[in-house]
């Protein structure tokens, strides 16, 4: 086997394909119904003198990997959302390579307007889902026991598993739509390809299809975490009804997803720790749902994506 690879890559499922992202340059691979595999490819933006520092700072450089990630994960999306609704509006009975040129000029056609528009437009949706997932169960715990027993501890578990419940039944009941499954499926083939990748093996399908679906570092595992950690945080902070209980849990949301996200980096440090390796656990558990086992040609679409961002990287990179 060949050495292991030190470059960390980070990826993201989209419709019908996979999204990489490197240190200098997003590529998404999509597979049109044509069966030709097209490309995104978005060079990142060179960085503010200010901006660089905060990615180093332990908690700040949580919120900004989450908002930056959500920032370019929406872009990409559009981009695969585009191309499926375009198959699946009458364009296949276009020639094929007409259907995909649209799709390979489109990597330039975005306006500074546009790309705004995404971000905020990104942000707000992530930072509405998450004040929902926090408060609402909050509230129905308030709500259902807010009578029954004084202890703060007990108050915050029954809270953490109503988000729990929460969770998994929305993940299980999307999961049960075919396209869902589908980007569940791409999610795998992206995990496979990343850890493929990190133990040094040949990029083949074959090869890629022998590793698991399930990684250390996945998006999902924060969703766990972030339940997890806040159970611990809002038990240091006691309440006298329900308005000042949501307040507190709104004040402290920065400081638990900062929380959750070095909880996040610590077990997959860790991964290879025999004893400690099990703190990542319940992130792979989620992970069973959120990834499906993809086929051949799911991942064969990870790995073209894969290889045109190393490439690229390359490029950019001088070398």
């Amino acid at each position: 086997m060949s050495q292991q690879n030190t470059s960390i890559y980070g990826g993201q499922a989209v419709i019908e394909g996979v999204m990489f992202g490197g240190r200098n340059v997003n590529v998404t691979a999509v597979r049109r119904k044509n069966e030709e595999i097209v490309y995104y490819e978005v060079p990142r933006p060179e960085q503010k003198p200010w901006y660089q520092p905060l990615k180093k700072i332990p908690f700040v450089r949580g919120i900004v990997g989450i908002l930056e990630s959500s920032v370019k994960g929406s872009q990409h999306l559009n981009f695969s959302l585009e191309a499926y609704a375009e198959d699946e509006h009458g364009e296949d009975n276009q020639d094929p390579a007409k259907a995909a040129a649209p799709k390979k000029a489109e990597k330039s056609g975005w306006s500074l307007s546009m790309i705004v528009g995404v971000a905020v437009a990104s942000i707000i949706s992530f930072a509405a889902g998450k004040i929902v997932f926090t408060l609402v169960p909050a509230i129905i715990e308030e709500l259902l026991f807010e009578q029954a027993f004084k202890n703060i501890i007990i108050h915050n578990l029954i809270e953490g598993l109503i988000k729990i419940i929460f969770l998994l039944g929305y993940l299980y009941i999307i999961s049960l739509t075919p396209l869902v499954k589908r980007l569940f499926q791409y999610h795998g083939a992206e995990h496979k390809v990343i850890s493929a990748y990190e133990d040094g093996a040949e990029l083949t399908v074959g090869n890629v299809q022998r590793y698991t679906r399930l990684h250390y570092r996945c998006g999902s595992s924060f969703l766990v975490f972030s339940v997890i950690v806040g159970v611990i945080v809002y038990s240091f902070f006691d309440w006298d009804n329900m308005w000042e209980r949501i307040y507190i849990r709104l004040l402290l949301l920065p400081l638990v997803l900062g929380a959750s996200y070095e909880v996040l980096r610590l077990t997959n440090a860790v991964r290879d720790v025999p004893v400690l390796r099990y703190l990542g656990y319940p992130g792979l558990w989620l992970q069973k749902l959120t990834t499906k086992e993809p086929t051949d040609d799911q991942v064969a679409v990870s790995i073209a994506s894969f290889n045109r961002m190393r490439e690229l990287e390359g490029r950019l990179a001088g070398r």
